[in-house]
């Protein structure tokens, strides 16, 4: 039993030995690899040479405490900042803070979608000391959106802001976050704007405004719909006038045109056309019959008359 002991000891000792190479040959193999994934781009650094490389999609090879790989996303990414904490990148109301050109301030909520721009990789592992693309949000991204909203906003006014010109806001915030975060290496591709969060003071104000407006608008509506109602009246006055006019003038016309067609003959035929035959009876002296037979012309007329 003595002599077996001390002739296990080394061999045990040996396989230890083997058994550590082992597992360093593997943590060495592993971490010489690191996995790019899709829609990212890595940046490979020497920390001796200090020399930077940009590699695509799949794995890259590193050496061991002496290169580094960071990756960046190509693919677009969206950073938003919200009031209801469980839809932001921070939790609780991390909407923005915006001033107006009146030193009044509401709170807008804003999301910002970006990407890295392949080509300046480099440059963004570079300008941050390699630190992970969720710190640079958490930093430069989010401090550069506050500024440049806020900076924007500035310029207008409350009612601009919640109504016709929020669109020209929102152009104004993605140019400007496009030239401050391009010089970093990013590509702002959409900025979004969403709703808009009122102090409680300023929402009554707004309401008792718009309240004031549509008063005003239906006032205006009343009025110009009584102004029509009394030009159609007028309208209709005028055209009754000009018809009772022209009746009359016609009538005037009929009757002067009927006063000089009326001669006694015509008048006499008109009498004969309408007589049954019959002479009126008149009593009294000096009574005239209406018919005058010698007015009635004609051969006729004379042969009925007596001889001398």
């Amino acid at each position: 039993m003595t002599d077996e002991a001390p002739a296990s000891a080394p061999a045990m000792l040996a396989s230890g030995f083997v058994l550590g190479a082992i597992l360093f040959l593997v943590a060495a193999a592993y971490s010489a690899i690191a996995i790019i994934q899709p829609g990212n781009v890595g940046v490979v650094f020497n920390r001796w040479s200090g020399a930077l490389k940009t590699v695509g999609q799949g794995m890259a090879w590193r050496i061991p405490w002496v290169t580094q790989v960071q990756s960046y996303p190509v693919a677009l990414r969206t950073y938003t900042m919200v009031q209801r904490g469980v839809e932001g990148a921070v939790q609780g109301d991390d909407s923005l803070d915006l001033p107006t050109k009146e030193g009044q301030h509401i709170r807008q909520d804003i999301s910002v979608t970006y990407n890295t721009s392949q080509e300046k990789a480099a440059d963004v592992f570079r300008s941050f000391r390699g630190a992970e693309i969720g710190d640079i949000e958490s930093t430069f991204i989010r401090r550069t959106i506050i500024t440049t909203a806020q900076n924007a906003a500035g310029q207008m006014s409350l009612t601009d802001l919640i109504s016709n010109q929020r669109g020209k806001l929102q152009g104004q915030i993605q140019e400007d976050l496009q030239a401050q975060m391009n010089k970093m290496g990013f590509v702002v591709d959409k900025v979004n704007l969403g709703a808009s969060h009122l102090p409680d003071v300023i929402e009554k104000q707004m309401q008792q405004k718009m309240g004031a407006q549509q008063n005003a608008q239906q006032a205006d509506y009343e009025l110009q719909r009584q102004q029509t109602l009394a030009k159609a009246k007028v309208a209709e006055a005028e055209g009754d006038a000009q018809a009772i006019l022209v009746k009359a003038k016609a009538q005037a016309e009929a009757n002067k045109l009927l006063q000089q067609a009326l001669t006694p003959l015509l008048i006499q035929n008109k009498a004969i056309e309408r007589w049954n035959g019959t002479l009126p009876q008149f009593t009294g002296s000096g009574a005239v019959p209406f018919l005058n037979l010698k007015d009635l012309g004609g051969a006729e007329g004379r042969s009925t008359a007596p001889g001398p």
